[in-house]
């Protein structure tokens, strides 16, 4: 069926660095599909890419070669002891061809991007670009309402994600946000991708916390239970820790946190959600929250849970999901926001429902389309 060229943005951080190692060690029979949705029973026979059609590459800021980050990965108890050493000669592989990130931003970074993609390209069916680098700070408004034309030579007030999202639309390429950043969400850029016919869909991956949300809030609405607050707190370490120590990047995280108990429960809540960083816990990360409900005469109880889990494992089985289906994508053609992708997503594009059993209701039908 031809190969699907999977260009990572952040190519050499925790959660690609996992999804390329992954995907190596399950080609090769050394690993389970655990966490892979795309693998289950439901989404057999959906003609989707295989694991051995994906080819990587990418950009990133940092120079440190894959086979070293995926050792401090197995050192952290990340990936398995031996698995750096089994899928080498592929981390290899995918190290020529991973490219400096741009240096500069505006048209320059742009041409460079669709110069590298179109040079990736080269005997590929079709290119996903899907961004896993770091959290930007929300789009200012005058950039986030900006027409295409309106950006016409003006390329440079655009976030690096948009940048990302700009090129790859140019170079003809679907393109993913798996980050709470701007990406593809203008409306400039979703009338470039419907014009250059390609799809694409994000926001901000939903492996933790907000995949509990995404389940329970629906449980409370449907047993006609009153959530009067949800608060939570979020200890953070490794880079994404370090990045969301910004106020500035933990503002576009936590709205999209936010999105799920709104449109799942119909009303806003009382609550924040709190992030902090504690460098010690690595690539690990905690989250508690207190539920204040109300129920029949008015009697109020409480909800309190804890999810400890290992960010990587959970995003790279997604990032190997979405990277197969955007590549059915643009296979069949499809063009603009992809809304039945919400099912991995804390914001996703297009109008779709934000309960979990509904988002894998549409996804699977979506599938097998």
């Amino acid at each position: 069926m031809g190969k699907i060229g999977v260009w990572l943005v952040g190519a050499r951080g925790s959660v690609a660095t996992t999804a390329i190692a992954g995907a190596a060690a399950l080609r090769a029979g050394l690993a389970e599909t655990t966490g892979c949705v795309t693998e289950l029973p439901d989404f057999a026979g959906a003609d989707l890419p295989g694991l051995g059609e994906l080819v990587f590459g990418g950009h990133d800021v940092v120079d440190t070669p894959l086979v070293k980050r995926a050792e401090r990965l197995v050192a952290a108890g990340v990936l398995p002891p031996a698995l750096s050493g089994a899928v080498a000669a592929e981390l290899d592989a995918a190290e020529a061809r991973l490219r400096p990130a741009p240096s500069d931003g505006g048209r320059a970074a742009i041409d460079q991007v669709i110069a590298d993609l179109a040079e990736f390209g080269k005997g590929l069916d079709h290119v996903v670009v899907l961004n896993v680098a770091s959290t930007e700070p929300p789009c200012p408004p005058h950039t986030a309402h900006a027409s295409l034309a309106a950006l016409e030579g003006h390329e440079d007030v655009l976030p690096a994600s948009s940048l990302y999202a700009y090129a790859a639309f140019r170079a003809g390429c679907g393109f993913v946000d798996f980050t709470p950043s701007t990406g593809a969400r203008l409306p400039a850029l979703d009338e470039l991708a419907r014009t250059a016919g390609v799809p694409y869909a994000g926001r901000d991956g939903k492996t933790g916390e907000t995949l509990l949300r995404s389940v329970l809030a629906p449980m409370f609405a449907q047993r006609g239970l009153d959530v009067l607050a949800w608060s939570g707190t979020n200890l953070l370490g490794g880079g994404d820790g370090a990045t969301l120590a910004d106020p500035g990047p933990a503002a576009s995280k936590n709205a999209s946190k936010q999105q799920v108990l709104q449109q799942n429960l119909g009303h806003p809540v009382d609550g924040e959600v709190h992030i902090d960083h504690v460098p010690a816990l690595g690539d690990w990360k905690t989250a508690w929250d207190h539920v204040l409900f109300a129920g029949f005469l008015g009697t109020r109880m409480t909800l309190q849970l804890t999810w400890q889990g290992c960010d990587s494992a959970l995003a790279a089985p997604l990032v190997l999901d979405l990277a197969r289906l955007t590549g059915k994508a643009c296979r069949d053609g499809v063009a603009g926001p992809v809304a039945d992708f919400g099912f991995f997503f804390k914001d996703p594009v297009g109008a779709g429902p934000h309960d979990l059993a509904s988002q894998y209701a549409a996804l699977r039908a979506w599938a097998h389309r």
